[in-house]
């Protein structure tokens, strides 16, 4: 199943920035671990947004997982909304990514 993932950020830009290295190493894992297809900032910088592949069996609670692991939540910096998304046109060339 994909997902999409809102993150809104709910601390300064000073606080978000200084999460920064932390955060996009978390999703670097979570690319990794082939659970990210793509992010990145909102423009305005007021947030940002990722393309999420998640297990069938559990996606809620993959979804859980990856929001709570996030350093940017854990600091109470930013927030997320998840997104169980179907595509319909263009799965093909997702589920090659």
């Amino acid at each position: 199943m994909y997902a999409l993932a809102i993150v809104r950020y709910r601390k300064p830009i000073e606080v978000i920035d200084a999460l920064l290295d932390p955060h996009r190493a978390y999703l670097r894992g979570l690319k990794a671990q082939g659970l990210l297809l793509a992010s990145g900032p909102l423009d305005p910088r007021n947030g940002g947004a990722l393309l999420l592949r998640v297990p069938d069996a559990d996606p809620q609670g993959a979804l859980d997982a990856i929001r709570d692991g996030d350093p940017f939540v854990k600091a109470g910096a930013a927030q997320y909304e998840l997104l169980p998304w179907t595509p319909v046109i263009g799965q093909e060339g997702l589920d090659t990514l």
